[in-house]
């Protein structure tokens, strides 16, 4: 492998009527944009298309969305399918082999951010108690009274 990675070389043609190093800046930056492989979220197919070996783990929730951003974080390349043929319906998660351990501490980290957020009281349910709290509150008596004088 280490061979295969020291016998690499590149190939640009410009067409150019002045070589200057801002134009050769803009092709090494098109060349670079057009062989970069993807990140993060992606199809199956281009995730085995890269060559690196997948795996997959299996998810029974479907509040998965909130995991690519944990996933973005740690630099994981995943892909995610659902399988409708089981009720309720089975999310697999595909990514890299070499991944596996940023999986595992993304997923920690997701799976503590779900548990915080399910110990956190809802604002509903808070707003709810607090009006009910002033409903039951003494409310003032305010009496109006009239004056009459005489001029």
């Amino acid at each position: 492998m280490q061979e295969e990675i020291e016998n690499k070389t590149i190939n640009l043609a410009i067409s150019t009527s002045k070589l200057t190093v801002q134009t050769l800046f803009k092709a090494v930056m098109a060349y670079l944009r057009g062989r970069s492989n993807p990140r993060g979220k992606q199809s199956i197919k281009k995730l085995v298309g890269q060559n690196k070996g997948v795996t997959n783990i299996d998810i029974e929730k479907t509040a998965i969305r909130g995991f690519g951003r944990y996933a973005k974080k740690y630099g994981i390349d995943f892909a995610i399918t659902k399988d409708k043929s089981l009720v309720p319906p089975k999310y697999m998660v595909f990514f890299k082999a070499q991944d596996s351990d940023a999986l595992t501490a993304a997923f920690q980290e997701y799976s503590a951010s779900v548990l915080k957020k399910k110990k956190k009281p809802s604002v509903l349910a808070q707003l709810h108690n607090l009006i009910q709290q002033v409903a039951e509150l003494p409310g003032k008596v305010r009496e109006k009274k009239q004056e009459h004088g005489d001029r």
